[in-house]
């Protein structure tokens, strides 16, 4: 058959539009796209690299912060223990230098050195040569681990330096209070007291640029000097130039108040600068950097920074009145991408081109030549030529077109026959839909018809009932019409659902509508109705009551969630939310503070008034704390007397603060128990989140430390959790952690302070002291590990060691000849521990000693528990043959009247008691009333702390005989007492 020629030519071919316009919308769109991926790409890059420039910049300045923090603790620390040093030490020294030709005396050692006028050598001067030596060569290894200079200067101009080379810079005419450093610790320039670092300047005596931490140091209120450590100025910049590792473009500047850079180069300048002269800084010469620092100092008013090629942040530093910032160059981070930019428009043009040729070559092979003849066949179709009709047949659309288009009369004699079929379903549906309707006229179930906009169109009888209503008067109304007031934000929920899922389900509360008050919960369920195309018809709403599972559910609920007791919640509901308000935190709702009570003295209340009168007072505690709390606020009984509270929507610890303070409040009353009046008071531990910390088991436990906290300083207040408590808390369960080790691989030491006859020399015994010393060759001190072995119980264990050493000690001293006494201090646990007296037995037996030569050390507030206990325990220690003695006599209770019932040997003066005579007249006359109380009793007495000779003299005078202290020799090991020059008691 001879195909219709309709094919049209040129421009008016659809193929030919169809390319045309397909190249010219691809490549507009690609290079549209493509400029506007290469700008969000560039501003995506600036900012990234901004925020990592900020980041950079805050670490900077958070980095030198830190550092300056470390060493100013160090330098406060170092001032405390001058001004400590300085009040107790007044005797003055015995060996000071003589003058030399400049009229200055001076001292130096390996640590220090000192100098001062000679005019200025008075008696309270020249004690600081000989005290002050000492004192630096215990403080100068560690403070020149950290400063390049660490030095005093009095008054008088006593100079203390170390190290002690740098005196020799000194020149005699120099006067050191005109000094920079020392100007900004006087009182006229720091009425405060407070330390003070200096701004940069050129030091006047070792000619180096630096900063100055400057402490004043007071006695009694006395302006008396300055301790300065001094940084060197080229130490605080150093590490400048690592801190843009992550970048190779990062460039990094210093610079001050005023917009100078702090330069390396005008640091290390050798040209001569005057003494105590400001750093002046470099002016920073790109004008654009400039712009930045000017914007920092001065911020804009619309906060915008300066427009330029650098991406620039900067922080401050808390100590120097400096800025740290960080920048990097705009054009050669976004060089990369501008040689991009170029290759993908290039790209782009070149695919648009390929495209548009393929299409067209598509279009009219599978499209065009085909519709060709599909229009001929139209034409013919018009003229009525209906035989001579003749397409193809593929499975594709215009296959489908040609297919529908012959076999249009087959279809219409289809159509008629279905329109009979039709007629016959239509009428059958109907007789289906009576059913429905009397169906659900008569249903147990509440049933509801809705428009596609969920307004109400039908109700069933038993639906009208439930709600008390008639239908017409909810007919054409909003389906939420029919909720409760506290489910308006349900109704949205249930519309958004609806349009996304096409159905929901769920329970609900409804509104009564002649009782308001009346409020009942049914289960929902809402599905849609369609036609035979997929149009959205109507809703239909099924209801049951389920108002009494409701009931159930809540009373169930309280049940697990609530405590029985003082209906508070309990420690699951607590905990939920807990979980809650971390969450909100966390999304940046608000900050809220948790609180821990602990009522204090609560299981004397319950041990003396019965179990009936502890619950009691925990229903009214409960009372109390929720009438003084909000509603948002969550409080709950973890158990016992503990309670806890959620304190939501916090500002600041001052806001909680005064919250607990008022919660506190509420047990000034005595609660009424009984026949009894009981004052009741709490302790109470304060976190903050997300400050404190953001995850549920953190909080619970800075809460818990911050409670012990407050029970520790007294109970009855409050107090708020800080990170001092759990490094305290950390680091007391490594200490734990490291003695059970300690006890395992016998890291103990003992050591031996040598007892004084006065009279003769004589060494007449020694105490007992532990040492630890850790694999690693460090000495614990005792007042360190001794606490935390006693709260935890491995004193006991530690102190069975020391009996055993100690009396193996003794033994090798009586196998030489020597008949010397040895004091072992006695912890609480130990005293406390029943089986110390078999203990003490299989010891003495095993190891030989006589028993007379062992005494075991008391202290007072041992003895003053349970006084019959306590009595006990001492005579069955007595029994062995072995001496009891009170350690640090005066320092605690001091009852006569218990003194005269325990069976003691001895006393020993406690040190801080001996150590200000002879210039405290009040100390003096409470030794010697000690001494002589001690004679009328028939008791040894041993002072203890003896430092200085006017103190043996004193001792001597008022007839006590047997001393310990530094004054004859510290705590040595065993093998260090053959050193001694004393002869030892035989």
């Amino acid at each position: 058959m001879k195909d219709v020629n309709t094919k049209p030519t040129g421009m008016n071919s659809l193929g030919l539009k169809f390319s045309v316009v397909v190249f010219i919308a691809i490549t507009v769109a690609g290079l549209v796209f493509a400029y506007a991926v290469l700008w969000l790409q560039e501003q995506a890059l600036s900012e990234q690299q901004l925020a990592a420039v900020q980041r950079t910049a805050k670490n900077y300045a958070r980095q030198l912060d830190t550092n300056l923090d470390d060493k100013e603790k160090a330098a406060i620390l170092a001032s405390q223990v001058i001004s400590r040093y300085l009040a107790e030490q007044t005797r003055a020294g015995t060996n000071i230098p003589r003058p030399g030709p400049d009229n200055r005396v001076r001292q130096q050692d390996s640590f220090s050195a000192a100098v001062i006028p000679s005019a200025n050598l008075k008696a309270n001067t020249s004690a600081l040569f000989s005290h002050s030596q000492l004192l630096w060569q215990q403080l100068s290894p560690l403070m020149l681990q950290e400063f390049y200079a660490f030095y005093f200067v009095s008054e008088q101009q006593f100079f203390r330096v170390a190290p002690a080379d740098l005196l020799q810079q000194l020149k005699p005419e120099h006067d050191l209070t005109t000094d920079l450093y020392y100007r900004e610790a006087t009182p006229q320039n720091n009425p405060a007291k407070l330390p003070r670092w200096t701004p940069a300047y050129y030091h006047p005596i070792w000619q180096e640029w630096v900063v100055s931490i400057v402490v004043p140091v007071y006695i009694k209120e006395r302006f008396v000097g300055v301790s300065v450590a001094d940084l060197e100025l080229t130490e605080v910049t150093r590490n400048s130039s690592n801190i843009g590792y992550w970048s190779r473009h990062t460039q990094t500047l210093l610079f001050d108040a005023s917009g100078q850079a702090i330069s390396p180069t005008i640091i290390n300048n050798s040209s001569p600068v005057a003494a105590n002269t400001l750093y002046p800084g470099v002016a920073v010469a790109e004008p654009a950097l400039r712009a930045h620092i000017a914007h920092i100092l001065q911020p804009t008013p619309n906060g915008v920074s300066p427009d330029n090629n650098y991406l620039f942040a900067a922080a401050p530093l808390k100590h120097l009145n400096w800025y740290a910032a960080v920048y990097l160059d705009k054009a050669e981070v976004m060089a990369a991408l501008n040689q991009f930019r170029g290759r993908l428009v290039i790209i782009f043009i070149v695919v648009a081109i390929v495209l548009a040729a393929l299409l067209h070559l598509i279009s009219y092979q599978f499209v065009l030549k085909r519709l060709n003849r599909l229009a001929g066949a139209v034409v013919k179709l018009s003229r009525g030529d209906i035989q001579q009709i003749s397409l193809d047949n593929k499975k594709d659309e215009i296959g489908q077109l040609n297919r529908a288009f012959t076999g249009m009369s087959a279809e219409i004699s289809q159509l008629v026959t279905g329109l009979n079929a039709r007629i016959a379903e239509k009428e059958q549906a109907e007789r289906a839909a009576r059913k429905l309707s009397k169906a659900v006229s008569f249903s147990s179930s509440g049933i509801l018809l809705t428009d596609p906009h969920l307004n109400i169109e039908y109700l069933n009888p038993f639906l009208t009932d439930l709600l008390g209503c008639e239908e017409r008067s909810v007919v054409n109304q909003p389906l939420n019409m029919l909720l409760a007031d506290e489910m308006a934000q349900l109704s949205i929920e249930i519309t958004e659902t609806l349009h996304e899922r096409q159905h929901w389900r769920g329970d609900i509360l409804l509104q009564h509508q002649k009782l308001p008050a009346r409020q009942f919960w049914v289960s929902l369920a809402i599905a849609p109705i369609r036609d035979d195309i997929g149009n959205l018809l109507n809703y239909v709403c099924a209801m049951q009551d389920i108002s009494f599972i409701k009931q159930s559910q809540k009373q169930m609920e309280h049940l697990a969630y609530y405590d029985i007791l003082t209906g508070l919640a309990n420690r699951s509901y607590f905990r939920d939310q807990l979980r809650k308000a971390i969450a909100m935190a966390h999304r940046g709702y608000y900050n809220f503070a948790l609180l821990y009570f602990d009522l204090d003295e609560f299981k004397r209340i319950n041990d003396t008034l019965g179990h009936d009168a502890g619950d009691e007072l925990l229903k009214e505690v409960a009372r109390r704390l929720t009438s003084r709390l909000r509603e948002e606020d969550t409080i709950a009984r973890l158990g016992g007397d503990e309670f806890a509270v959620i304190l939501s929507g916090i500002k600041d610890r001052h806001q909680a603060s005064t919250i607990a303070a008022n919660l506190q409040q509420a047990f000034h009353e005595p609660v009424k128990l009984g026949h009894h009046d009981v004052a009741i008071s709490a302790s109470i531990g304060i976190t903050v989140a997300p400050e404190d910390a953001s995850e549920e088991e953190l909080l619970l436990k800075h809460a818990d430390l911050a409670m012990y906290e407050a029970k520790a300083r007294g109970k009855n207040t409050f107090h708020f959790f800080s990170q001092d408590l759990n490094d305290a808390a950390n680091e007391r369960l490594q200490i734990e952690n490291q003695l059970r080790e300690a006890i395992r691989e016998n890291q103990f030491l003992l050591y031996f302070q040598p007892k004084m006859d006065i009279r003769t020399e004589v060494i007449t015994g020694y105490e007992t002291l532990i040492r630890w010393l850790r694999p690693d060759n460090t000495l614990v001190p005792p007042v360190k590990f001794i606490p935390v072995a006693e709260s935890t119980g491995l004193i006991v264990q530690i102190g069975e060691w020391i009996i055993w050493e100690a009396c193996r000690f003794l033994a090798r001293q009586q196998s030489r000849g020597y008949d010397v006494t040895l004091s072992i201090n006695l912890s609480v646990r130990q005293f406390n521990d029943q089986d110390l007296p078999l203990i003490v037995e299989r010891i003495l037996k095993r190891t030989g000693v006589k028993p007379r030569a062992v005494i075991f050390e008391i202290t007072e507030s041992m003895l003053m528990g349970d006084t019959d206990a306590a009595i006990n325990q001492l005579n069955q220690l007595k029994r062995l043959g072995v001496s009891l003695s009170i350690d640090d006599f005066g320092t605690g209770y001091s009852s006569l009247s218990y003194l005269k019932r325990f069976p003691v040997d001895e006393l020993k003066i406690d040190r801080s008691f001996v150590k200000d005579i002879p210039q405290d007249r009040n100390d003096m006359n409470i030794v010697a009333a000690i001494i002589a109380m001690a004679q009328k009793m028939n008791l040894r007495v041993v002072a203890e702390g003896v430092e200085t000779a006017q103190q043996v003299e004193f001792l001597r005078t008022n007839g006590c005989f047997e001393v310990q202290g530094y004054f004859y020799s510290m705590p040595l090991a065993e093998q260090e007492l053959s050193q001694l020059n004393y002869t030892i008691n035989s």
